[in-house]
Formats: C-alpha cells, structure tokens, sequence
C-alpha cells in the first residue's frame, strides 16, 4: 500500500511540473500578445511587427499543441486513476469550451504565417484576446477539476 501512495505521487506530483512548464508558456505568450497588442501603429512592412507575429504564433502553435496532446490527456489519465467520475464529466464540458477557441487560434496562426499583410492585425488580435481569455479560464477550471482536487490524495 505504502508503495501504491508512493508510485502514485511519483506518477501525479510529476504532472504539476508539467503544468508549470506549460503555464509558464502561457505567460511568455500572454507577454507576446500583450507587446504586440500594445502597438499603436501597426504598418505593412514593419520587420519589427512582423517578427513579433511569428513569434506569436509559434508560442501559440505550441502552446495549444501541449495542451492538446500532452496536459489534458494527463489531467484525464489522474481524473480516471482517482475514480473521479463528477470531474471527469466536469472536463468534458471544459474540453468542448477550450475546443472551441481552437479554430480562432489556428486560424490567427494561418493567416499571419502566410501573409505579411498586417491591416487587420489589431481586429485579429482582439478576437484572438477574447478567446484566449476563454480558454485560459476553461484550462484553469479543468486543472482545478483534475489535478489540484486530488493533491490531498497523493499526500
């Protein structure tokens, strides 16, 4: 039994450095957005800009990527290692409103890796804002739902 606790905190506390790793990508691309969303005259042709979409996208495109196909497999896997039935329904319906803010972010990464065309990047911008606020909330309630709930269980 000792030895199943053990295993147990091995195998889940290890999912809170990934989380952190994770959430610390999301701050680097909060700050890229924020310093490309400050911007007050954004001009076709502005290499400065330019870089500074590009790297929002690749901080976006992975960021998006490791939630996807990394965290919120893990946060599934603990829910269904603790037999946590009320949060693993709780995260399918998260899973549908994070889904959802998807299409805007690739989309927002399609558009800007294939143009240099920068006149709508203000408008494109808030829209991704808003469903970034979105989905950073839902991933929240999602971690809260499966992974914080059980750190008293691997103590």
């Amino acid at each position: 039994m000792l030895e199943n606790c053990k295993n147990a905190q091995e195998r889940w506390g290890g999912v809170s450095q990934i989380i952190d790793r994770w959430l610390q990508s999301r701050q680097a691309l909060l700050v890229s957005f924020c310093h490309l969303s400050e911007k007050k005259e954004i001009a076709d042709g502005d290499r400065e800009v330019e870089a500074s979409v590009r790297t929002l996208c690749q901080q976006l495109v992975d960021y998006i990527s490791a939630g996807h196909f990394e965290i919120y497999d893990q946060l599934i896997q603990e829910g269904q290692a603790f037999g946590d039935s009320e949060g693993l329904e709780q995260a399918k319906s998260l899973y549908r409103e994070i889904d959802a803010t998807t299409d805007t972010a690739v989309d927002f990464n399609d558009k800007y890796q294939e143009t240099d065309d920068l006149e709508s990047l203000a408008q494109d911008l808030s829209e991704l804002g808003v469903a970034l606020e979105t989905r950073f909330a839902a991933e929240d309630r999602m971690i809260d739902t499966l992974h914080t709930a059980h750190k008293n269980q691997l103590a």
